[in-house]
């Protein structure tokens, strides 16, 4: 499953708010070049720069993610993808695709989105009450026009350009 490039990595910085070992690569990702290296390698193994805003390590999280997951496809590997933001809009269709997709029975479709209504993180410090109160990284030009080099670097869609991945299984 994928989402918006720019939702993804606005996510993990809140998730970095509660989860010090990731906090860390944020901070430690503004004074050395290294961290976007070891974390982009080997999908990008010629990026080293230092992380200066909060939505650089999220973006190479997903480009890291994308690039793997189409790298698969071009080996001729039978896997695909789901969008988030199709999940949200059409829960009940995407799951029934998913199921028939997994070979299981689509009669299950109501009851997997029942679940959607659940937080799973409820009790943790991933919860929605819990990272929901961190304020988000802004998206401005400057920091637009950096984090699409890296995704162009990284050979993954761009903000701003259709975010529909090779292989994306969808009800319409």
């Amino acid at each position: 499953m994928y989402r918006d490039v720019v939702a993804v990595a606005k996510s993990q910085y809140r998730l970095s708010m509660v989860r010090p070992s990731w906090r860390l690569n944020y901070v430690l990702g503004r004074f050395f070049s290294r961290v976007s290296k070891s974390v982009s390698y080997p999908l990008c193994s010629d990026l080293c720069m230092r992380l200066d805003n909060d939505l650089m390590l999220g973006v190479l999280f997903f480009a890291v993610k994308i690039g793997s997951y189409l790298d698969l496809r071009r080996r001729g590997f039978d896997v695909s993808a789901v969008r988030y933001e199709d999940l949200v809009a059409r829960p009940l269709d995407i799951c029934r695709v998913v199921l028939e997709f997994c070979h299981l029975p689509v009669s299950l479709a109501e009851l997997t989105v029942k679940a959607f209504d659940v937080d799973s993180q409820a009790n943790s410090t991933l919860a929605k009450s819990v990272i929901g109160h961190f304020k988000e990284p802004q998206l401005t030009p400057q920091i637009k026009t950096k984090l699409n080099e890296i995704l162009r670097r990284c050979g993954v869609p761009l903000i701003g350009e259709p975010s529909i991945v090779e292989g994306t299984l969808s009800c319409c």
